[in-house]
């Protein structure tokens, strides 16, 4: 049995499974099943195959997937290509990380425990709050519980939201919203950052929360300083979704009197992986903490005195009064947080810091670079690692040319912004090298020619 990765089921175990529950055939199990709705003929699947003949085919369909291992990638728009020190991979394949479920009994799980609680810790850190959680499944759910949340807090049922947030990120939003009968009210954009003047006529009493995103989905910097006092004015929460990496630069939204600040740790040791999975982080001040979705993990100390951790919070209807939870949640990303608590802790304050800082040379070189080679760079304000860039044919047709040549090209925005058609949102991170930017650029002055 030990050369097996499953446990193959016999003839015999599915005899004597039968015979437990005193059936003769797997058919008996059916028989609530009315005849005439049972599926009766062949499924429209291939034979089965003898295994290495099954691994060689497989195989050979995964190969045909472009992948970041052997194409340079200028897609960004939620999912960055960003170094993942090696040593995080070590860290969280080990079998007490890797199997590891919720750390409900303290005293076996203090590995797990204190890795979480310093997860919370460098979120906090990160984003300028009083209060992180244990995490949450991605940024567009973290995102859409800090709606809620605000709802719950104000008692008010209206949310506005800027329309340079994630689509994605909005859509989730949306669903979240229908279910809790909230209206969702999307303010419009100015030069790719949110009309302040908008927002201004938008906002009031009955405004649970304002939400915007920094950077933005075009790679702005809003201005949060700005944004912050027109939110307060009518006692809305002040909701901000971040990149945290770019936070290892910019000004912390707490510091602009955010109340809530959440996004997605992907750019910290977690792959792009055709899209997930992902771990969103969420962070508040501390009167609402009790409020959090999800699970805290707390520092306390055991009987002799000794530093240790524990879940001090689990505002979730599966531990207390339905009525009284603040969350439908009941999980969180563990394995994921702990990947990111590993390569945050390797990186260091200084390795974020730079890392952060090559991603906005390269993204600025990028930008330069292609308005030299006639490309009409859009939108004028400060932004990360991200751009949007006006070409004279649709971004699908340029993006099949440059995979032809080697290059994963940038978000087609006409897909979420019909005014945007013709435009590609570039990311460009630390990763990039001189010559993978320069044949890029040459390859989209071509097209642009």
């Amino acid at each position: 049995m030990a050369k097996h990765r499953f446990l193959p089921m016999t003839e015999q175990d599915e005899k004597e499974m039968l015979e437990a529950i005193g059936i003769s055939s797997i058919d008996e199990l059916f028989e609530d099943i009315p005849e005439q709705v049972r599926f009766k003929g062949e499924y429209n699947i291939k034979q089965a195959k003898p295994e290495h003949e099954l691994v060689k085919e497989l195989s050979s369909m995964a190969e045909k997937n472009v992948n970041l291992k052997t194409h340079p990638s200028f897609l960004g728009a939620g999912v960055y290509d960003h170094y993942i020190p090696v040593i995080v991979d070590h860290v969280i394949s080990r079998s007490e990380f890797y199997t590891a479920y919720t750390p409900y009994q303290p005293e076996i799980s203090q590995g797990e425990l204190q890795a979480i609680f310093e997860f919370q810790t460098m979120i906090c850190e990160l984003t300028g709050m009083d209060v992180a959680n244990s995490s949450m499944y991605d940024g567009g759910t973290a995102l859409a519980e800090a709606a809620m949340l605000s709802c719950g807090q104000t008692r008010r049922k209206k949310v506005l939201v800027s329309s340079a947030i994630h689509p994605e990120s909005r859509d989730v939003l949306r669903t979240y919203a229908k279910g809790q009968y909230i209206e969702v009210v999307e303010i419009p954009t100015k030069n790719g950052l949110t009309d302040l003047e908008a927002l201004q006529q938008a906002i009031n009493d009955d405004v649970a929360a304002v939400i915007v995103q920094y950077p933005n989905f075009f790679g702005q910097i809003e201005p949060l300083k700005e944004i912050e006092p027109i939110v307060h004015k009518y006692k809305s929460l002040f909701v901000v979704s971040s990149n945290p990496l770019a936070l290892g630069l910019l000004t912390p939204p707490g510091h602009f009197s955010a109340d809530i600040v959440v996004g997605d740790a992907q750019p910290f040791g977690i792959p792009t992986s055709f899209g997930g999975p992902h771990c969103g982080f969420f962070a508040v001040t501390k009167k609402l903490m009790r409020k959090v979705p999800g699970r805290l993990v707390g520092q306390t100390t055991d009987e002799d005195g000794k530093r240790g951790f524990v879940l001090t919070l689990q505002a979730r209807e599966q531990h207390i009064r339905r009525d009284k939870a603040t969350s439908n949640i009941c999980s969180n990303q563990a394995l994921n947080a702990l990947a990111a608590s590993v390569a945050m802790t390797a990186l260091g304050k200084k390795g974020i810091k730079e890392m952060a800082m090559q991603n906005i040379q390269k993204a600025q070189y990028a930008k330069k670079a292609m308005q030299a080679n006639g490309l009409e760079i859009v939108f004028n304000g400060s932004h990360f690692n991200e751009f949007v860039v006006k070409l004279r044919e649709p971004v699908k047709t340029v993006n099949e040319r440059l995979l032809q040549k080697g290059i994963i090209g940038g978000y087609d925005l006409g897909r979420d912004y019909p005014d945007l058609a013709n435009h590609m949102l570039v990311a460009v991170t630390e990763l990039r090298t001189k010559a993978e930017i320069d044949d890029f650029v040459k390859e989209l002055g071509d097209s642009h020619e």
